[in-house]
């Protein structure tokens, strides 16, 4: 199959609409051609002038390896344009910055998830271009979590750049075909293309969103894997506990845990619970020690999830619900467990970076509260997951 950056390389119509004028690239390490050339210097020597680059979070070379740590603005040292940091003292594009170019091509491997933070710098890049009359092309690229969605939508006032719409926490599109929905969401005046993809077939096995046949490379440093993606709509939730999601390991978002409590009792409990939400993936008790971040150093019990192998059922595998079960069961073998991280989670200080996660407070009201049945989620959940579904159908490409 063909992602969007090699179909357009290969299609010298599409290139010659680049020719003879300044062209940006927002890219990061994943941004790589079939055989691994990045997309920066595919497109230089192609050709085209590209006269500026924009790096997401974690920056164009995906050096920075926890959440908030911003990335400078620089030089690139090979062809000597600037590099524009959208993760640093600004998050929206700069007038200054807007002005170095005519059309801006966005090439970013995204996880499907709705608070990964690519897919709100696109939206930001839009409404700049929208303002600044520029051009916008996504060269599309696979969904890795596939067309599955899950999740409560965010709702109305908790917009963040974790939360740029209201969509479910898994949205099941391509950055290709979110961006056209952002235009008819919002409005926006914008000239946009997508560059799709060719033979992307996001419900086949084995990949269910990713093609086997391609190389995966982290498009941010904790993103290490197929197994991470599919399980990372439901263990980034973890970023807004006490809980460890696994950074200062090898295996970070595949796993949570802590010092003090029972992998197995939590594992137990989950069954016991809600049985069907444990379902199309393999929970193992295991002991870890974080090497940075939460219970750095410190020897922790905890769950990994294994959304891989024989064992890994696509339709079945729920990891929004699975973590949330999780939660539950902590909170109900461990009352007084201090779960939920108080801090500026994204620079969000008036409210809890769980509620920030979420696009607000219903998951965590309904781990806390003893008397919540799993239906009573279910239920909430089900409704916006039909409605996102059904608003999206318009837009999806593939």
């Amino acid at each position: 199959m063909e992602f969007g950056i090699d179909r357009l390389l290969a299609d010298p119509a599409l290139l010659g609409h680049l020719k003879g004028r300044r062209v940006a690239l927002l890219a990061h390490p994943a941004s790589v051609t079939a055989d691994l050339t990045h997309s920066l210097d595919a497109l230089v020597a192609a050709g085209l002038n590209v006269s500026a680059v924009f790096g997401p979070q974690h920056g164009v070379r995906g050096d920075l390896q926890d959440n908030m740590m911003e990335s400078p603005d620089y030089t690139d040292p090979t062809y000597g344009m600037p590099v524009f940091s959208l993760y640093g003292e600004v998050r929206r594009p700069t007038g200054q910055s807007m002005h170095t170019f005519d059309v801006v091509l966005i090439d970013l491997q995204d996880l499907g998830c709705r608070i990964y933070t690519y897919v709100t710098t696109l939206l930001y890049m839009l409404e700049a271009a929208a303002a600044h009359g520029k051009e916008v092309w996504v060269l599309d690229r696979p969904n890795p979590a596939g067309r599955p969605v899950e999740g409560l939508t965010l709702l109305p006032g908790w917009e963040s750049f974790v939360g740029a719409g209201p969509m479910p926490m898994r949205h099941g599109m391509t950055l290709g075909e979110m961006g056209a929905w952002f235009i008819d969401h919002f409005g926006l005046d914008v000239e946009y293309r997508v560059i799709a993809m060719q033979g992307w077939e996001p419900d086949a096995a084995p990949g269910f969103g990713w093609p086997p046949e391609r190389v995966w490379i982290n498009p941010s440093p904790n993103a290490a894997n197929v197994n991470m993606a599919r399980a990372y709509a439901g263990t980034v939730m973890l970023e807004g506990t006490t809980l460890s999601e696994g950074r200062g390991t090898t295996r970070a978002l595949e796993l949570f845990g802590a010092p003090d409590i029972d992998g197995k009792a939590v594992i137990a409990e989950m069954r016991r619970i809600a049985p069907e939400w444990t379902a199309g993936c393999t929970l193992r008790d295991f002991w870890f020690q974080p090497t940075f971040h939460k219970h750095v150093g410190a020897l922790c019990n905890g769950v990994f999830i294994h959304a891989e192998g024989a064992g890994y059922d696509h339709d079945a595998f729920h990891p929004w619900r699975l973590q949330a079960l999780g939660f539950r069961a902590i909170r109900s073998l461990y009352p007084d467990y201090a779960l939920w991280r108080d801090f500026p989670y994204e620079y969000e200080f008036e409210k809890l970076a769980i509620d920030v996660i979420n696009g607000g407070p219903g998951l965590r009201e309904w781990v806390d509260d003893s008397a919540a049945a799993p239906g009573d989620l279910d239920a909430a959940a089900g409704a916006d997951e039909t409605a996102w579904v059904e608003a999206r159908a318009r837009f999806l490409l593939y």
